[in-house]
């Protein structure tokens, strides 16, 4: 009987350290996030919480942030989860889909920002003064302003190619017509130099103008021989990934999809709306992994064989805005469930990391 009672009590103690231990555990915003991967496959939670979080660059090592509706852009404390604001972008307005949209940071370390304001898109660029754990946002550079806007299709991805100019993705804002347009900026994807002028090589002479007759694109990246790839919001029937190259018409509003129309350059691949609305991409070990927010999934897609695709995590984080190659190799992705459109769950939104899945 002594020896049943001491086995209960042992059980007991056993039971009230554990659950000890585990509220010790950091697991909220103020805390930290707890980077425990999962088993299956290494996924980890960098971080959580986060207010309608759109795009992810990194100063160094550190990730900056850009929250679409309130105009911060956070640093993250990577380690243990922490975020902190470095600034606000003065005139950035939420307007529908519109605010605080894609970051970039130059080779001098400069940050540059694309924003909606009340009357137009335009992109910034900033001095980042400061260290690491306490950066802080130096004053705004106009790089390009008079970009169209409106309550949809503001584009706002930007990047810097591997010829170290910036592309900027801009929609159609609504003026479908304006997209087929080479004098408007609409429904383009742009090429400029980093202090905003028009390079000496763009295809069509004193233009920003690089590709045409886009819809919404939001995703650019470049594969490891240079060659560019764009995601698009289709309408109501195809989304498409592009290969994209100078001076190009990708057709919208006259084809969406694939229709092997002459004077047009057709998607590589294309998916239902319903299934993809693709936004952020990134390339790393031979695959394309682009963030899809309906879809609801994180899609790779092998530049060896682009008319095959994989599906990761479908359904199971909800709507994913952004995907980066962190510097430490591994890939992070952002949750998109606090932008009105989603579901937010009660750890939302999030920055998740798992392993590249590619050969590197």
């Amino acid at each position: 009987m002594r020896k049943k009672i001491l086995f209960v009590v042992i059980i007991l103690a056993v039971i009230v350290a554990t659950l000890f231990v585990l509220k010790k555990q950091p697991n909220d915003r103020s805390t930290g996030t707890i980077r425990q991967p999962d088993a299956q496959d290494q996924l980890i939670t960098v971080a959580k919480n986060l207010n309608t979080p759109w795009s992810i660059a990194f100063y160094n090592k550190t990730a900056l942030i850009s929250s679409r509706d309130t105009g911060q852009i956070l640093e993250l404390n990577s380690e243990n989860g922490t975020t902190r604001v470095i600034g606000t972008v003065a005139g950035s307005v939420r307007r529908g889909e519109g605010g605080l949209l894609g970051l970039a940071v130059d080779k001098q370390r400069r940050l540059y920002a694309y924003y909606t304001t009340a009357s137009d898109n335009r992109v910034s660029r900033f001095e980042l003064n400061g260290e690491p754990g306490s950066l802080s946002l130096g004053s705004a550079e106009t790089i390009i302003e008079g970009l169209p806007s409106a309550s949809f299709h503001n584009g706002g991805r930007i990047a810097f190619g591997p010829d170290n100019s910036l592309y900027v993705t801009v929609g159609d804002a609504g003026d479908t017509r304006s997209a087929q347009n080479r004098n408007v900026l609409s429904g383009k994807i742009l090429r400029m130099t980093p202090d905003g002028t028009v390079p000496s090589n763009n295809p069509f002479t004193n233009s920003f103008v690089y590709s045409y007759g886009h819809r919404n694109p939001q995703g650019i990246a470049w594969s490891s021989d240079g060659t560019m790839y764009a995601s698009e919001f289709g309408q109501n029937t195809w989304d498409e990934l592009n290969i994209i190259k100078a001076g190009s018409n990708y057709g919208w509003p006259n084809v969406e999809g694939i229709e092997n129309r002459d004077g047009f350059v057709d998607p590589v691949q294309q998916w239902k709306t319903s299934d993809a609305s693709p936004s952020g991409m990134t390339f790393a070990g031979g695959l394309l992994y682009i963030a899809n927010l309906r879809g609801e999934v994180l899609r790779t897609v092998p530049v060896s064989n682009m008319n095959s695709s994989q599906e990761l995590y479908k359904e199971v984080y909800g709507r994913i805005r952004d995907v980066t190659r962190a510097p430490d190799g591994r890939i992070w992705f952002i949750t998109n469930n606090t932008d009105g459109r989603g579901s937010p769950g009660p750890d939302d939104d999030r920055i998740l990391s798992i392993p590249v899945k590619g050969a590197s």
